[in-house]
């Protein structure tokens, strides 16, 4: 293998590597929110048009999505703003914020498998976030899930 092949498999490795494969547990608490907010009301919206669509990893349209591009998406479309495309770059696209700091349009990010796979959703409100799961496909999520509550990570506040 020469240096270029191993460069471009580098990269594809670094791309795929955003959204880990591991299968997320889903909420089994019903969810119903009620937007106090423009911009929930607008994630609301984007869940709505995007319910159901399965995750595939590298995925980056309505027939599989991960959850990287999922919210590179979703930032396009509810604040015209471009976030990088891999979870990992996305932790690096802001601040740092407190999880009691956390308003619509956040990034909530989660460690999974072994502490070298991480996730990464949207905060909506009132706990909840708007994500692209391994087993729901596009879905919403409580942060106080069991599950969801033992592998979060951290927020950021992307720098529009």
């Amino acid at each position: 293998m020469n240096l270029r092949s191993i460069n471009v498999l580098l990269f594809f490795i670094l791309i795929l590597q955003g959204c880990s494969s591991y299968s997320t547990r889903p909420s089994t608490a019903s969810i119903n929110i009620q937007p106090q907010s423009p911009v929930a009301h607008a994630l609301l919206d984007q869940h709505k048009n995007w319910q159901g669509t399965p995750y595939q990893w590298g995925g980056e349209s309505r027939q599989g999505v991960d959850c990287s591009a999922f919210t590179q998406l979703t930032y396009q479309t509810v604040f015209g703003y471009q976030l990088p495309r891999t979870t990992i770059a996305q932790v690096d696209s802001g601040v740092a914020i407190k999880q009691h700091q956390l308003t619509p349009g956040d990034l909530v990010f989660f460690k999974l498998g072994g502490n070298k796979q991480r996730h990464v959703g949207v905060y909506v409100e009132q706990g909840v976030f708007l994500h692209a799961s391994t087993s729901k496909g596009v879905t919403l999520s409580r942060l106080d899930n069991p599950y969801w509550k033992q592998h979060y990570w951290k927020a950021v506040r992307p720098e529009k």
